[in-house]
């Protein structure tokens, strides 16, 4: 599955050269892990995120946002969010640092 290329740089562009990031390429696109841990990711034209459990409810309630499910069972604490959704950067990097800041919050791989 090809995923969204200018997505992607755009999330580089935000997370710039912090030595803490690595990118991976995972679920039929590409994620960026902090620490180890995914924190965001692009599949198709879509963003993932990952916001833990506690703040599914959330981020379920934001415009394109709907619950990650590649296999049939939603998983709690990731969502997938409609690219037109983050058209504008304000709002991709608001998913961006959502995403960081859970992943800063897990123990390091």
């Amino acid at each position: 599955m090809a995923y969204d290329e200018g997505l992607a740089e755009r999330i580089r562009d935000r997370l710039g050269a912090d030595p803490d990031v690595a990118e991976k390429r995972m679920f039929g696109g590409i994620a960026f892990l902090y620490r180890g841990n995914m924190a965001v990711g692009v599949t198709g034209d879509d963003l993932m995120v990952r916001v833990g459990p506690d703040a599914t409810d959330a981020a379920l309630a934001r415009p394109g946002a709907r619950l990650f499910d590649m296999t049939g069972r939603p998983m709690r604490g990731w969502v997938v969010v409609a690219g037109s959704a983050v058209a504008e950067d304000d709002v991709l990097g608001e998913w961006i640092e959502e995403g960081r800041a859970f992943a800063a919050g897990l123990p390091p791989k």
